[in-house]
């Protein structure tokens, strides 16, 4: 189970956070984690999974499960092979990569019983009510239009976040709500915090940024600073 308040870092495909790249990048993530003495996890592409968790000591999910068993799949990701890696769970229904809400629910099962954590992305705060019914860890609430803008919904739609926190609440008070989407200092985390979320889902900021430890620690600080 990852701890909250938290950050997690998407590397997304960008070729800042590929290979030995990725490492280095998963490594400078740690040592902020460590010095602030707050909760991180990164969610690097799928080849460079084992290569991660086996070198740095911070939860490590996978950005993507398909909704599949054991058996003939060729090209898809089984729960089981992240797992074997040495991942603790997977981002789902990522606005880059979508599913169907019954494979949603599929996707949180599976991980649910490998008890690997499921973090459901969404893009408004109706649908995390609607995802929050398939009981995944965390919902991460994360307007398409806002990601990668480096307006953060925390600050332009302040009421995404509370609403989100809101209705997941009154469906399932154990699911922890994250929010996503243009979040790229500290003063956006400690917003995020203080409207109800339990942490952050960002990627941009910190993969692409000149100085990524930098980007980490002001994120830090609006952890440390509430």
């Amino acid at each position: 189970m990852l701890k909250t308040p938290i950050v997690i870092v998407n590397f997304k495909t960008y070729p800042q956070s590929v290979g030995e790249r990725a490492v280095e990048l998963s490594k400078t993530i740690a040592s902020v984690a460590k010095e602030k003495g707050i909760s991180v996890a990164v969610a690097p592409q799928n080849l460079d999974l084992y290569r991660i968790a086996s070198q740095i000591d911070i939860p490590v999910l996978a950005q993507h499960i398909d909704p599949i068993t054991p058996g003939a799949h060729t090209g898809w990701l089984l729960a089981e092979t992240a797992r074997a890696t040495g991942a603790v769970g997977s981002l789902i229904n990522h606005s880059e990569h979508q599913l169907q809400p019954e494979e949603i629910e599929q996707v949180v099962k599976r991980l649910r019983e490998l008890e690997l954590t499921s973090v459901v992305c969404a893009r408004d705060p109706e649908v995390c009510k609607r995802v929050a019914v398939f009981e995944p860890d965390m919902v991460a609430v994360e307007p398409p239009e806002l990601i990668g803008s480096g307006r953060a919904v925390s600050k332009v739609k302040p009421e995404v976040v509370s609403d989100a926190v809101k209705l997941v609440r009154e469906v399932n008070p154990g699911v922890r709500v994250l929010c996503g989407a243009g979040i790229t200092s500290g003063e956006d985390m400690r917003i995020a915090l203080e409207l109800g979320a339990e942490g952050v889902l960002l990627a941009s900021s910190v993969v692409k940024a000149p100085d990524p430890r930098a980007a980490m620690l002001d994120i830090a600080n609006g952890i440390t600073s509430k």
